[in-house]
């Protein structure tokens, strides 16, 4: 089937926000994942105007909404955090800036979060999209 469109949720895990200027970093609600079997974490990043800001992101699971989140095993992981972020360096758009990178999420835990942060205080607006698939019903509203 090439219904990608009845087969996903997409939700706002952090809303685009200038993450500096508003603190080093943002972390998401919980994202309750039951119901589907697949998610993955879709972070855009905006212009970068400090060659020195670095990226870092990170995902934690956990069996409640509200308590006892652990860092995410690489195992649990496509892709890698190191890769979901982005190095100081040179910034040019399309690679080290203005430029979407993806994380994917193959755990066993019902709720997953996602945080962004920064090694500098200038402003770089990022926002984060959490996409689940492989749902249990289809289609998705």
């Amino acid at each position: 089937m090439r219904d990608l469109h009845n087969n996903v949720k997409i939700l706002t895990a952090i809303e685009p926000v200038a993450v500096g200027t508003t603190g080093t970093g943002k972390t998401s609600g919980a994202i309750d994942r039951q119901g589907y079997d697949s998610l993955e974490f879709d972070i855009a990043y905006g212009a970068v105007t400090a060659t020195a800001a670095a990226f870092t992101v990170a995902l934690t699971e956990s069996d409640l909404a509200t308590s006892g989140f652990t860092a995410v095993a690489d195992a649990d992981l496509l892709g890698t955090e190191l890769l979901a972020g982005l190095a100081a360096a040179v910034r040019v758009d399309g690679s080290t800036e203005k430029v979407t990178k993806k994380i994917g999420y193959i755990g066993n835990k019902r709720y997953v979060k996602v945080q962004v942060s920064s090694t500098t205080t200038a402003g770089t607006p990022i926002g984060v999209n959490a996409i689940l698939g492989n749902p249990s019903q289809s289609p998705v509203a």
